[in-house]
């Protein structure tokens, strides 16, 4: 869940399509400055095939992020809010038992 979370606003942060619209033009101005030396096919080819070969780069990159993503330090984190929730319940189960011990007394 936390994994899945994480993923999630990476996607959605734009960062990732950015970096593929960026490569995007910058392949498409790249084959604008030297139209001389490409014909019309060849630049669709590969402006085409730049921005597919910047998608897998993107892929492996998230892939690499979600690899290199440590749960240690947010295990540790949902542990300590599950025992001072634990402990809270504990305390106010006190409460309630040593009001109700007053008022019956």
């Amino acid at each position: 869940m936390i994994v899945e979370r994480f993923t999630q606003n990476m996607i959605n942060s734009g960062l990732f399509r950015l970096y593929i619209a960026s490569g995007f033009f910058a392949t498409s101005v790249f084959f604008v400055i030297n139209a001389e030396l490409f014909s019309p096919l060849e630049m669709i080819l590969g402006v085409i095939g730049v921005t597919i070969a910047l998608k897998g780069i993107t892929n492996l990159m998230l892939s690499m992020i979600i690899l290199l993503f440590s749960l240690d330090n947010k295990e540790s984190e949902m542990d300590f809010k599950y025992q001072s929730e634990r402990i809270d319940s504990l305390l106010n189960e006190l409460q309630i038992s040593s009001s109700t011990a007053k008022s019956s007394k």
